[in-house]
């Protein structure tokens, strides 16, 4: 898939490894975690694909009108996107990436 950052921590933090905006720290644990989500999900080409790594645990989440999709990263933390295919001579898909959240706060 391709990827796209919807905000500019999510880019620094997957090509530095840290951001410069103080608001988004993450133990470095997390980070490494986060960067290796990000290129499982540039590897594969389709959503579908993202069955096979469960651990990932991939889901459409309830309730959203802009349909927003999400893997996890760990228990705590998960990686919220959406995905759109744009039909050419190859199908391209292209993910979104929105937040990197903690799920239960």
């Amino acid at each position: 898939m391709e990827i796209d950052f919807d905000k500019k921590y999510l880019q620094e933090l997957y090509e530095v490894g840290k951001t410069t905006d103080k608001k988004y720290r993450f133990p470095p644990q997390i980070v490494a975690k986060y960067q290796k989500t990000v290129a499982i999900l540039k590897c594969v080409s389709r959503v579908e694909d993202l069955f096979r790594y469960h651990r990932l645990r991939y889901e459409v989440l309830p309730g959203n009108n802009e349909r927003t999709e999400s893997v996890r990263v760990n228990d705590q933390y998960r990686i919220e996107f959406t995905t759109a295919q744009v039909v050419s001579e190859t199908v391209l898909t292209i993910c979104n990436i929105l937040e990197l959240s903690n799920h239960y706060k």
